[in-house]
């Protein structure tokens, strides 16, 4: 789709209405000082991502709070006044990302609805109507198997006609356990899951923040994108099809791609895939399929460029390498033109408007600057400080809208303009052309939801929709359906209705049309209580339906089911080869809550290294740790907001039974941990607790390891409160 508006007034993505970091606004200021001259509001608000600004309205993402109060917040300020409208905090949990990484991927704007979307360091992913109001959400770690980090890399949302797109590695279930990078798509006003797109396998970087640029190429609706295996892929844009890749780099893309015409622009820092080289741009051609990195580079320059978007402009395309120089190049050519220090750290991407370029430098900086022929001119530049006077971290881009330009910083969100001169609101308007031919012949079935969740007993409905070879929509079509590995009934019109069941299980809903089919991952749980032991089990197998839990083809480091010498079938996680040895595993439902949890579990020792053994309930971890012979309540291991440890002095290859309990009430969680010795009388006290005053109000039962030596989990039950 084509928007438009004048002057640019909207700016609802990261980088502007078209994703290009263009603005058609006209007389922007070319100077001001923080606190004076051109300034018209700050407010408070620790944020390191570009607000995005629609229908007067400014939306930012961010942290807030301290010690247990800290959390993720995203709000909303009126663009003319900076009158705060509305705010959402939610608390992060099962993750090791550290509180000042938090806010990381930047807020989207749907133009046609007005949505809100903001996908969180932590992994959740919320839809709220311009008010604030939460219409749909995910906890992408729990529910598809996100994998977040210390890094903190956190991708953000992409609006595609009726879809929202986010991508991340991820380990899920199925086919999708191996860990990989993957996209997911979903229905942007229903949250409905349209389809997972794996272009390629494996990864070379754990985290990423690369995200696609749609684009229509050779009659092609695609979506590229960089990948953590370092390749740029292209897939459909309506079905997650692959098309094409261009490797680049021996490690993942954290560049977007800026695509014009059939020419795509990327770049990135570390080792070139081809020579023993760090960093490159390069200029291809995005048309033909399959691997295409030999036969469509057009150009390539030497640059470390391993964090901004590219900006294009009147045959030029900028750049910013690690060291904050802003390149310019000839977009045809690559040429170089020139080169303009802005600082040390380059992590904001240029956006250009009124031939002015806006941009921000890390430690506090931000730049105007007029761009020449052969150089480039600073108009002005100023240093944002915190209170107590060292620089302030700004990590996002300028948005333009309405004749002014807004930043969010470490020390606030700011707006910048001529204060005499009148604002108003122009809304973006959006045309789709049409796209679908007469005569398209279907050569794509898919269907919706793609996947899902649900509970034994449940009914779920099903529709199948056929595309074109170029991936365009033809439309809904009635297939013949059928069940794999899931118990129930489906019926002619697609309504599956589950059988009643006492364990989960996992399997596939088919379409099928001709010599065409689809088909739709679905995840089943029955009704609490469960009693999960793996005596049904062959070893090197796991439960279907657990998110995270590993592949059996690559065990390491994973859970799988073991047969003891002593014949017992337990679920086993031995070390992992390499790389980490922390790995959590999600056995339901992330909307769970009111429900505790309870296992046995045993640690061996490997020369000096024993393991940590974790239970999770609601967003909380009872972990067993076997060096420090500690037991700890806590909800987030990288800032223990909250937290509690006792020495406790427990034995490898002794079997305990573990039980978490999380109640709810009068706006706080009571969290309490007990641990006894397995076949022993369970004690009438807990053994350890700690009141939140900030409550985590829902999540997944779970299973968490640090598999330093091999441990093990038997007779897991869940049970509600």
């Amino acid at each position: 789709a084509k928007m438009t508006t004048p002057g640019g007034n909207d700016w609802p993505f990261w980088r502007g209405l078209e994703n290009k970091g263009l603005s058609g606004a006209a007389g922007l200021i070319d100077s001001w000082t923080p606190g004076g001259q051109n300034m018209i509001w700050r407010q408070d608000f620790i944020g390191r991502s570009t607000p995005v600004v629609f229908n007067g309205r400014v939306f930012v993402i961010g942290r807030t709070g301290a010690q247990q109060s800290m959390q993720e917040v995203v709000a909303c300020f009126d663009a003319q006044s900076g009158k705060a409208l509305w705010r959402y905090a939610y608390n992060l949990r099962n993750t090791t990302i550290p509180f000042n990484r938090v806010g990381w991927a930047s807020v989207t704007v749907d133009p046609e609805s007005g949505n809100v979307y903001a996908i969180g360091t932590g992994g959740m992913f919320h839809c709220f109507d311009r008010d604030g109001k939460i219409l749909w959400k995910y906890n992408m770690v729990e529910d598809f198997g996100a994998r977040t980090g210390y890094g903190g890399r956190t991708t953000t949302p992409v609006i595609d006609q009726e879809r929202v797109i986010i991508g991340f590695v991820s380990s899920g279930w199925g086919a999708e356990k191996p860990m990989t990078h993957r996209h997911f798509a979903f229905d942007k006003r229903t949250g409905e899951h349209i389809f997972t797109a794996t272009p390629g396998r494996g990864f070379n970087a754990p985290n990423i923040y690369t995200m696609p640029d749609i684009a229509v190429i050779d009659g092609q609706r695609l979506m590229i994108s960089g990948n953590a295996n370092g390749n740029i892929y292209a897939m459909k844009a309506k079905t997650g099809e692959p098309v094409w890749n261009f490797h680049l780099s021996k490690r993942g893309i954290n560049v977007s791609v800026l695509v014009d015409g059939d020419r795509v622009y990327a770049a990135h820092s570390e080792e070139n895939i081809d020579e023993a080289t760090m960093g490159r741009i390069v200029c291809f051609r995005g048309t033909g399929s399959g691997d295409i990195t030999k036969t469509n580079e057009v150009w390539r320059y030497p640059a470390t460029v391993g964090s901004t978007t590219p900006m294009l402009y009147e045959g030029r395309i900028y750049f910013i390498d690690n060291a904050a120089n802003l390149i310019c190049l000839d977009a045809l050519s690559g040429e170089k033109k020139w080169t303009y220090s802005l600082g040390t750290v380059g992590k904001g991407s240029p956006v250009m408007a009124d031939g002015k370029i806006y941009v921000t430098e890390t430690n506090g900086r931000f730049h105007i600057l007029q761009p020449m022929d052969t150089t480039c001119i600073s108009l002005d530049m100023d240093e944002v400080k915190m209170p107590d006077g060292r620089h302030a971290e700004i990590y996002g881009s300028p948005a333009i809208a309405y004749g002014r330009i807004y930043f969010a910083s470490e020390e606030g969100v700011y707006c910048l303009g001529d204060p005499a001169r009148s604002f108003s609101v122009v809304p973006a308007t959006l045309s789709r052309p049409a796209e679908m031919p007469a005569g398209a012949v279907p050569a794509y079935l898919q269907v919706r939801p793609g996947e899902t969740v649900a509970r034994s007993g449940d009914q779920v409905a099903f529709k199948a929709l056929a595309y074109d070879e170029k991936g365009r929509l033809i439309g809904e079509v009635k297939p013949q359906w059928s069940l794999k590995g899931l118990a129930g009934q489906i019926d002619a019109e697609g309504r599956l209705t589950l059988s009643a069941a006492d364990k989960s299980s996992a399997g596939m809903v088919t379409a099928t049309v001709g010599e065409l089919s689809g088909a739709a991952r679905l995840r089943i749980f029955p009704q609490l209580p469960w009693n999960v032991d793996f005596s049904g089990f062959n070893d090197g197998e796991n439960p279907a339906a657990w998110i995270g839990i590993g592949s059996a083809r690559s065990p390491g480091g994973k859970y799988i089911v073991k047969t003891l010498e002593d014949g017992e079938k337990v679920l086993s996680k031995p070390p992992a080869e390499r790389g980490i040895q922390r790995h959590f595993a999600f056995i339901g439902p992330s909307d769970m809550k009111d429900y505790a949890i309870e296992a046995d579990v045993m640690g061996t020792q490997d020369k000096r290294r024993k393991p940590d053994i974790g239970i999770i309930a609601s967003g909380y971890t009872l972990d067993m740790m076997g060096k420090t012979q500690k037991l700890e309540l806590r909800s987030w291991v990288a800032e223990y907001r909250v937290k509690e440890t006792i020495d406790f002095a427990w034995e490898m290859n002794t079997w305990y039974t573990m039980k978490l309990d999380v109640q709810l009430e009068n706006g706080q969680a009571l969290v309490r941990g007990k641990v006894w010795p397995r076949g022993s009388a369970e004690p009438a006290e807990w053994t350890i607790s700690v009141t939140d005053q900030y409550p985590v109000q829902e999540g997944a039962p779970g299973l968490v390891g640090v598999s330093y030596a091999e441990l093990f989990y038997d007779n897991i039950k869940v049970m509600p409160r």
